[in-house]
């Protein structure tokens, strides 16, 4: 592995415009691009083409689809993990997901992170006379037993505890503990998830 590929997996500031992660990268889009034109009665096709983008999975992983993924060999999947629509994985920095996490409609996994000063962020000419731009990230940890209703978005450097729910539409930004309910932009823990939460409690 390249030593910039190296860089951008330890959250060090790299340049994306590489043979190897160009290379990765096409093959991530395309994957996914493959993925997203089979209905998802085609299991055995779809399940080669997860097999390829993420080949360190445990069994019963299930994408819907669509899905994005930029590189997808960073990602680690536990064992049943679900995903419904719109996926998307941008692992410019390892994802690890846990074992028996739902994901809703529309979440986002994100790990990329760009400077915040305009002249260090913008495109700029290498020696070799491309164009490319220095960016750099922090990983993702998701633990097990966990749901992440729609549009929840994770951002670089979050770590989920074990046995959570991340309600609709939050924004996680800071590491969240065990048995934790989380909602908000940016997400919080409302409180702890008990045995009072169980369904014969709630009044139907």
């Amino acid at each position: 592995m390249e030593e910039n590929t190296l860089n951008m997996l330890a959250g060090k500031p790299y340049s994306p415009d590489t043979e190897e992660l160009g290379r990765l990268s096409k093959q991530g889009h395309r994957l996914s691009f493959e993925y997203n034109q089979l209905p998802d009665t085609e299991r055995a096709r779809r399940q080669e083409i997860l097999d390829q983008l993420f080949p360190d999975h445990g069994e019963g992983l299930y994408l819907q689809g669509p899905i994005q993924v930029d590189y997808g060999p960073f990602t680690h999947f536990g064992k049943n993990v679900y995903a419904n629509f719109n996926l998307t994985i941008l692992d410019t920095c390892p994802i690890k997901v846990g074992n028996n996490v739902m994901f809703g409609p529309n979440v986002s996994l994100v790990t990329p992170l760009h400077p915040l000063l305009a002249e260090q962020r913008n495109l700029r000419v290498q020696d070799d006379g491309k164009v490319a731009d220095y960016e750099f990230g922090a990983p993702i940890t998701i633990g097990d037993n966990c749901w992440l209703a729609s549009n929840v978005t994770v951002c670089p450097g979050v770590t989920i505890g074990n046995n959570c729910v991340i309600g609709a539409g939050s924004v996680v930004v800071s590491d969240i503990p065990d048995n934790s309910l989380v909602v908000g932009v940016p997400g919080k823990v409302v409180r702890k998830i008990t045995e009072k939460d169980r369904l014969q409690n709630f009044p139907y």
